[in-house]
């Protein structure tokens, strides 16, 4: 039987999104109806409570609802004092709403290069990028881009597919040339990483300045529709994006700024604590579905690149994301038996057509662009089946053999 309690002929999708639904289907509806009696469509006493929920669930003091979660990214970086001409370091392997936010405050992206293990942001570089291409400004003590001439203010790691970066060495480097450090945990909702600097388990959203989250349908959780969240330890940070969301009001019709209509529906918010009662058990369900990923793919390590988990990380799983030559062909396998998959990402930010003003050339980032043209996403939900996962891990076993075979041939040419 598939996940959808079918025979093997059945397809198994990418992501099921219709079962967590469905289970939870009297509990959402009644969120509904709720909201339709009371018309409490936007912010109010339900937008209040999920945020004071899901900022405990994070183990952040202060956390602010949201449109979506490029809003959230926007603003926590311009209520932290990104604005501007200032560059924003970040890395080009991650979804474009990473560097749009960056790009909304009036800021420039600059990239380093990532972890080949991880795909997060690789310290060292980041050190290298810090140290040799970039230099302080004799009068004011600036950190100056040398590539753009502007000044480096914040630091914007990515979380990418449920794994935190390496948070203690990016914050040491941010604390020694004062930036400031926003993390991306749109992917990475109850993600954990330890500190050895505090020497202590942290979750995403708590160790930065602040952190963005997405509530994108897709994500561990998620909305039914469009959905952010800003957590932070800073009142002040947060009191701005509380203003800024809501056109640069502090109360009704009394504008300190200018602000933007980035609010979180109530209706939302009222699905997510529902859901936000499952997520850590939905978490753990993932990381057994990795789990058994790596076993059944371990045959065929010499073909395929499983996820590594970082010591002292416990990755939620947004993504279980594999690297194998021949990407495409083994994504048309999987096609042709029913098997959806999804490549996360095929072309990196620096080689975007939305980027080429800033000059980046192919080459300038060997590990990720070696990396987009093998990664491929296989399915990955907390119902998937054992048995699911066998059959889809059938389709890679055929394409590895397939590949070897193609080798041998060549070899014996």
């Amino acid at each position: 039987m598939s996940s959808n309690g079918t025979d093997s002929s059945q397809a198994i999708p990418f992501l099921d999104l219709v079962t967590p639904h469905r289970e939870l289907e009297a509990e959402l509806t009644k969120v509904f109806q709720t909201t339709l009696r009371t018309a409490g469509f936007i912010g109010g006493p339900v937008v209040e409570s999920f945020e004071r929920a899901f900022g405990d669930f994070c183990d952040a003091s202060n956390c602010v609802g949201t449109g979506s979660g490029t809003d959230a990214l926007r603003f926590a970086l311009a209520a932290a004092g990104v604005g501007e001409g200032d560059v924003v370091v970040t890395v080009p392997n991650t979804f474009i709403a990473t560097t749009e936010a960056i790009s909304q405050v009036g800021a420039i992206p600059e990239f380093v290069e990532i972890d080949e293990a991880t795909y997060n942001m690789d310290p060292a570089n980041l050190r290298d990028y810090l140290e040799n291409h970039c230099h302080l400004q004799t009068v004011t003590g600036r950190l100056i881009s040398d590539r753009s001439r502007r000044p480096v203010t914040a630091i914007v790691p990515v979380h990418l597919y449920g794994q935190m970066a390496n948070m203690d060495e990016i914050l040491a480097l941010a604390a020694a040339y004062n930036l400031i450090v926003i993390e991306d945990s749109c992917q990475a909702h109850g993600a954990r990483y330890f500190s050895q600097a505090e020497k202590r388990w942290k979750k995403a959203g708590s160790i930065g300045h602040a952190a963005a989250f997405s509530f994108y349908p897709g994500k561990n959780l998620g909305a039914c529709g469009e959905a952010g969240a800003v957590t932070t330890n800073s009142a002040e940070i947060a009191q701005k994006v509380r203003m800024m969301r809501d056109h640069g009001q502090a109360r009704k019709y009394f504008h300190e700024m200018e602000g933007y209509n980035g609010r979180l529906d109530a209706l939302q918010a009222g699905i997510m604590q529902i859901k936000l009662k499952h997520l850590a058990d939905w978490n753990e369900q993932r990381r057994a579905v990795a789990k058994r990923y790596a076993g059944l793919l371990a045959p065929y390590a010499d073909g395929v690149v499983t996820p590594v988990e970082a010591a002292g990380a416990v990755p939620v799983y947004h993504l279980y994301v594999v690297r194998i030559k021949d990407r495409d062909g083994l994504r048309d396998r999987l096609a042709a038996a029913n098997i959806g998959s999804a490549i996360h990402y095929p072309v990196p930010l620096h080689l975007q057509k939305a980027y080429s003003r800033l000059g980046y050339r192919v080459g300038d980032f060997p590990i990720t662009e070696r990396v987009a043209a093998e990664i491929i996403s296989l399915p990955m939900y907390p119902g998937l089946t054992h048995e699911d996962q066998v059959r889809i891990v059938s389709k890679v076993a055929e394409h590895v053999e397939s590949l070897r075979n193609e080798a041998l041939e060549v070899a014996a040419v």
